[in-house]
Order: structure tokens, then sequence, then C-alpha cells
């Protein structure tokens, strides 16, 4: 029988007051009977409009039927057809607006709760399986993938699935891009992205740290080496400021610099050989997900007022709605409405506060949305001792400063050909932030598997007598 209650089973979640003082994941998962239970809420609809929304395209409800019948095995294969990463894309994909956006239930309720049963599928496999992944007969051919981060690891594992021996070569010294260095370990735990960094690795998925393509190596060199096509998918990872006066005092960072810091080098460890400044007042500049990142993780180094000052209000916050709340109940304090014009420091160079020029919407922009202009007269002074810019970040110039030939835009960003992630360059495709400029996961792991398809058809083609 179907389950028709008209809302989806809620997450069980860790208590605000104590999820603000540690960084363990704040939601704790499905238990297997509230999985299996909200399966049953699927209609099973015959066009599957829950797919449509899929930038991978997995056949939603063929998972979640498999659910329903307590085969979680089945499940599992399912996803593993079309997804890389699922127990990634569970945990942080905008579902709301995607597949569970499209979902039929939704219309006079709640959507079926799609991610929530793919990050459920996806843990137990991982703790369940006890066979590893056979690794694909060759087919003879070499691939590079530039960028460990999720567009790069899509196309890595779905040329590996094919045959093909991929070598993927990633700047940092860990694997795992943005899902390593971006995203807190209250939102996506590190072991989860190791555990399916591994899985391509028992693939044959090669991956080379510690190599900065454009000085390391080139892509021509990468030509040399033979492999016989190369994929970029190294992200978005420069910083953008605001050119206020006092940007450039102590105290001040970009989101990137503050995330990776706590992220990657584990900086709110006692013992973190990598320092991290622990103020009492911080102010984030900005109001997406990565702002919301930023918000949080600063609380739980122990700041006592934490800001988000973004120029627009509320309801045009573009961070996810779960992300909004989940901040609101940890006791972020929103300053919408209100744009920084000055930062101010002290005697000895460090950030002692801000001031904020308040804004009102007026008629819509390019974008839709309403367009803040200043409040004539209207400005106040906020005290803080740390800032953090969360404006949004573009492609490194190095690999395209570096390879002849290769067309960007005038944000940096690589130009493709949109459908194949083909460059102005023969053989070399490129997708995710490196193309579209900072964007989701979800979005890039979708251009990484057009993208690999793209390729192997070319190698394929080629290689025909």
């Amino acid at each position: 029988m179907p389950n028709m209650d008209p809302k989806k089973c809620p997450m069980p979640v860790q208590d605000p007051e104590v999820r603000s003082r540690n960084f363990q994941e704040v939601a704790l998962g499905y238990t297997y009977d509230m999985a299996v239970g909200e399966a049953k809420r699927c209609l099973h609809c015959k066009h599957k409009p829950c797919q449509s929304g899929c930038p991978v395209g997995i056949d939603i409800p063929a998972f979640i039927a498999k659910v329903a019948e307590e085969d979680m095995e089945g499940a599992y294969q399912v996803l593993s057809a079309s997804s890389a990463l699922p127990a990634v894309c569970g945990r942080v994909c905008p579902q709301e607006t995607q597949c569970e956006g499209k979902c039929v239930r939704g219309i006079k309720g709640e959507p079926v709760g799609i991610g929530r049963l793919e990050r459920f599928v996806a843990d137990w496999h991982r703790e369940h399986a006890k066979e590893a992944a056979e690794k694909p007969a060759p087919n003879g051919h070499k691939v590079a993938v530039i960028g460990s981060g999720p567009s790069g690891l899509t196309a890595a594992g779905d040329l590996a699935k094919k045959g093909y021996a991929v070598t993927v070569y990633e700047a940092l010294h860990t694997p795992g891009g943005v899902l390593v260095y971006g995203i807190p370990e209250f939102r996506l735990p590190k072991d989860i992205v190791r555990q399916e960094i591994d899985g391509l690795r028992a693939l044959g998925v090669d991956i080379e740290t510690d190599v900065v393509i454009g000085r390391t190596l080139t892509i021509d060199d990468l030509f040399d080496m033979g492999y016989e096509a190369v994929f970029i998918g190294s992200g978005a990872g420069l910083p953008r400021f605001m050119g206020i006066p006092g940007e450039s005092l102590n105290g001040v960072y970009s989101a990137n610099e503050f995330l990776t810091r706590i992220n990657l080098m584990k900086a709110y460890k006692e013992n973190a050989k990598t320092p991290i400044e622990r103020a009492k007042n911080v102010a984030i500049v900005g109001g997406g997900n990565v702002a919301m990142d930023a918000a949080r993780c600063a609380k739980r180094l122990g700041a006592e007022n934490v800001y988000i000052v973004y120029r627009r209000g509320m309801e045009e916050l573009p961070a996810r709605k779960e992300e909004i709340e989940h901040a609101e109940e940890e006791g972020i304090i929103f300053k919408t409405l209100s744009n920084p014009i000055e930062v101010l420091g002290d005697e000895n160079g460090w950030v002692k506060g801000m001031i904020c020029q308040e804004m009102e919407l007026g008629e819509p922009d390019a974008s839709g949305r309403r367009r803040p202009v200043p409040k004539e007269g209207c400005t106040f002074t906020l005290d803080v001792d740390c800032m953090v810019m969360s404006i949004g970040t573009s492609p490194n110039p190095l690999i395209r400063s570096t390879t002849p030939g290769l067309e960007a835009d005038k944000h940096g960003c690589i130009i493709t050909n949109g459908d194949d992630g083909l460059t102005s360059r023969t053989a070399v495709y490129a997708g995710g932030d490196a193309v579209t400029g900072a964007a989701t996961v979800i979005l890039a792991m979708g251009a990484g598997k057009h993208a690999a398809k793209a390729i192997d058809e070319y190698i394929m083609g080629k290689a025909k007598p």
C-alpha cells in the first residue's frame, strides 16, 4: 500500500545548542524503517518528472521502488549507474529546486524526500557491501583529468567504467576539490568523500596529487605523455573582493581561505598546524551556501556574534532554505538589506568594525531579482573583529594562460560548445565551475558526465579504421 502522508518523513538532526559547538554532521540520516516508509510515498509516475530534474539523469522512481521493496543493494546499483558520488549528492544537492521540485507529491503536499533516500541508500551500501567494484577490462586508451572535484571525479569514473586508463591530476595534497576544502565537515563528513574516491580508485582511476597544471605540467605536456584527450575540471578557486577601503586589513579573509583552513587543514582542532583567527564578532558578506558555511564555521570556532551581511532581503537569499534554517537555529544573525562600504581598522592594522550602507529593493535587474539600491543618508557601524568575503569566485587563470588556443570569456570561464564540453582546442574538454563559474556540485557532475560521453565518442570514432 502506498504511503499517502502529505508530508515527507522529517530528517533527525543534532540539537542546535549542541551542534553549534561541534563539527559533527548535523543531519543524522533516516533509519531503515523511515527510509522504507518514505519510499512508499512515491507514486511511480509514468513520465518520471523527477528524473528530468536530475542533472545526471538518475532513474529516481526505479531506485525508490527498490527501497520500498527493501532491496537496498539493488537501489544502490540503480543510483551508481548514473552517479559517481551518491553519498555526496544525497547530502549537498539542492534537491528542492531539481528532482524534488518536479515531484508530483509536491503539488498538494511535500515532495518525496529523494535526497534523503539517496543518502540512506549510499550509506547503507557503504556499511554493508562486502565485494569491491569489479575493475573493467582496459580498452587501450588514456585520458587525463585536471581537478579532483565533483566534475573531474564524475568524468574519471564514467571513463574508467568504459575501460579507459584515467589519471586525475590534483593541485592540492588531498583529492576531492571543493568537497574537501569548501564544504564543512558538519555538512559533508570527509570520510564519506574519501570512501567515494576509494571506489573510483577500485575502478582503476589513478589520482596524482600536488600537480599544478600550468606549472608542474601543461596540457600540451599531457598530450606528449600519450593522453588522447584532456578534461579540465579545475573549478573556480579565485576569490572576489569588493574593492572597498580597508579590505586589506588583517582579519579580512576570502571565504575560500577561511573554509580551506578549517575544512582541509583542520584549523578548528587544538593541535592544528594551520592557524585561524578565533574572533568574537564575525561578519560574513554574502548570502549563498558558502556564506552560510562560513558563518556556521565561525560560530563553531567560538564567536559570540556572527552576522550575515547581505544587500538584498531574506526572500532573495540564494542559499538553500535548509541551510538558512539551520543557520538561524544556530544563532546566526541576519543583517539583510545592508552593504559594506568601508572596513575600519585599529592602530595595529586589524579589523575593528565595518560601515554598512542600508539598502532597499528597486526594479528587477537582468537576473530577475529586484536590484538593491542605497537608502540615502542611512548607514550604520557594525563592531566586528573578523570579516569574511563570500561574494563569489572565478576560475584561476593559470591553465588558460599556459594553453595556447584555449578561449575564455571576460569572466575567465573556459568557453565550450555547451553540449559536450568541447573547448576551442581539439580533444580538450571542460566542465563544472571552470566553465560556469561557481555553481552546484550536481551541475558540475552533470557536466563531467556529458564530457565523458563526448570524449568516449571522440576517441572511439578516431580509433575506428
